[in-house]
């Protein structure tokens, strides 16, 4: 069925609900080299989004490097929830840039067969301004993209 599935993950309930989803698709498949890609984007700070943004007080420092290790941290956790569901391939991705472009460029660039996203992920006030990352992933994306 899908070979290579690209999950976006950036810890919200949503997605947490299409990183299980995607397991589930893995485990249907019933094929050892079925393989599931976790990607977390974190957006490049400008100065003036670094002063509005909540930074670690333990962590000082250049705002891109902490939104790197968050994500990190978050992409981690999400390989670590598929690993012990039983995925076997199971890789951890991080990059930094606009959300649903990144999601998109990567699913392309790694030719996975299906994105399955979240219908709604951590938000931002730009999410209610000007829609959804899963909404502009399904406009963008010539894959198939499974929303949950």
């Amino acid at each position: 069925m899908f070979k290579s599935i690209l999950v976006p993950f950036d810890g919200s309930p949503g997605a947490e609900k299409a990183l299980n989803q995607a397991i589930e698709l893995i485990h249907y498949n019933r094929e050892d080299d079925s393989k599931l890609n976790i990607l977390t984007v974190y957006r490049h700070h400008s100065m003036l989004e670094a002063s509005l943004s909540m930074v670690r007080p333990n962590e000082p420092g250049n705002m891109d490097d902490v939104m790197r290790e968050h994500a990190t941290e978050v992409a981690e956790r999400a390989k670590a929830i598929a690993k012990d569901a039983g995925c076997k391939n199971v890789h951890a991705f991080v990059s930094p840039g606009g959300v649903a472009r990144t999601i998109v460029k990567f699913a392309d660039k790694h030719d996975n067969d299906l994105i399955v996203i979240g219908s709604r992920g951590m938000g931002s006030v730009e999410e209610y301004l000007l829609g959804s990352v899963s909404h502009k992933v399904t406009g963008l994306s010539k894959r198939p993209v499974l929303v949950i």
